[in-house]
């Protein structure tokens, strides 16, 4: 349906609700803006416990344990990282967040395996539902568990070879990984603490290197997650910003042909909603607005759940479950010309390779 290079939220918006493509892109920003800020404030709750859990006298220094101080200092580091325009450029960021991921698992299945939390482990609840408030109340949670989507468009522009087998491999090795991850955390981490467990598992560990370094290894990993989240977040405002409205008579009628995605070098005549269609100076103001502004939230703002729940109930549940399928039902209907277009495009290839087969058949034939 589109050009290799130019898949986008706003690209398949444009050819399946032009109108609505500010309001798509304007809930995929704000849904990475309060994303990105949740981890500045993730970072100032857990450094200044960090150096407390290394030095008893590290509370004698007060901007030690100054939330302010953390987030500026973890800022510098994560500003240079934001200005990258591909996400391939941060594969080795991530490598180190995929270690303290790692640790965190290893820490948190060791303890269970040593059995040393059963003291003030809390009831089980193996197979029992408490209440319909809780079951609501925790499915924000696994909304943006699993929220993703945003950079899967980025990925698909960028893999060397984006078929449909290794793009699915891709969202299943992802994705399953991280299921796999949840489900051993989850099951070992409630089987250790019961109902006493807290929200942010490390913090029920009794205080001692091994989770202090749990700490810093959470603060590092999502320290490493905020450019991943500058990113789908950068090119959606440029998306908005740029967004003008479509009458119906000027509706784009037909989609790029699929065999441009057969030319590893083509390129896409619209470049909207793509970072790398950005110039160098409006790339810098839309990174720069989008960096100080998270900074300045995260200074100012320092509840997790408000941002967690704002968040959750905007952007992250429409990027999860109701752009995907409105995009779905839209393009793949028998009645799009987008459906129409590409299915006479497999129908003239067949045509084509038939045609071909046969004459090679008939000149051997001949020869013979």
């Amino acid at each position: 349906y589109l050009e290799r290079g130019s898949a986008s939220f706003f690209a398949l918006s444009q050819i399946t609700y032009p109108n609505a493509a500010v309001v798509f892109d304007a809930a995929i920003a704000i849904k990475c803006f309060g994303v990105g800020v949740s981890y500045l404030i993730i970072i100032g709750d857990l450094m200044p416990g960090v150096v407390r859990g290394f030095s008893d006298s590290a509370g004698d220094i007060g901007f030690l344990v100054d939330r302010k101080f953390w987030v500026t200092g973890f800022m510098l580091v994560v500003v240079p990282l934001s200005f990258l325009r591909r996400l391939d450029s941060l594969k080795y960021t991530s490598v180190i967040a995929l270690i303290s991921i790692g640790y965190l698992v290893i820490l948190i299945v060791a303890h269970f395996v040593k059995g040393d939390t059963m003291e003030n482990r809390g009831a089980l609840r193996i197979v029992q539902w408490e209440s319909a408030v809780a079951t609501l109340s925790s499915f924000p949670v696994i909304v943006f568990a699993y929220t993703c989507h945003q950079n899967m468009f980025s990925i698909l522009n960028e893999i060397g070879n984006n078929s449909h087998f290794r793009t699915t491999s891709v969202v299943v090795a992802s994705i399953g990984g991280a299921a796999s991850i949840y489900i051993l955390v989850a099951i070992t981490g409630y089987l250790s603490f019961g109902n006493a467990v807290a929200g942010n598992i490390v913090s029920s560990y009794a205080p001692s290197v091994s989770s202090t370094i749990a700490k810093a290894a959470i603060a590092i990993m999502v320290m490493f997650s905020y450019p991943l989240q500058v990113h789908p977040c950068r090119a959606s405002v440029d998306a908005v910003l740029k967004w003008r409205p479509i009458k119906r008579s000027e509706s784009p009628k037909s989609s790029p042909s699929r065999h441009a995605l057969l030319i590893p070098n083509a390129k896409s005549n619209n470049t909207q909603g793509r970072g790398d269609g950005m110039s160098e100076t409006r790339f810098a103001a839309i990174t720069t607005v989008i960096i100080v502004l998270s900074y300045i939230v995260a200074m100012t703002v320092s509840s997790l759940e408000k941002v967690l729940a704002y968040v959750g109930s905007t952007g992250s549940t429409s990027i999860s479950f109701i752009l995907p399928g409105l995009f779905y039902y839209k393009i793949s209907s028998p009645d799009s010309p987008h459906h129409q277009k590409l299915m006479k495009e497999d129908d003239d290839e067949e045509e084509m390779s038939g045609d071909e087969d046969e004459g090679l058949l008939s000149g051997g034939g001949l020869k013979a």
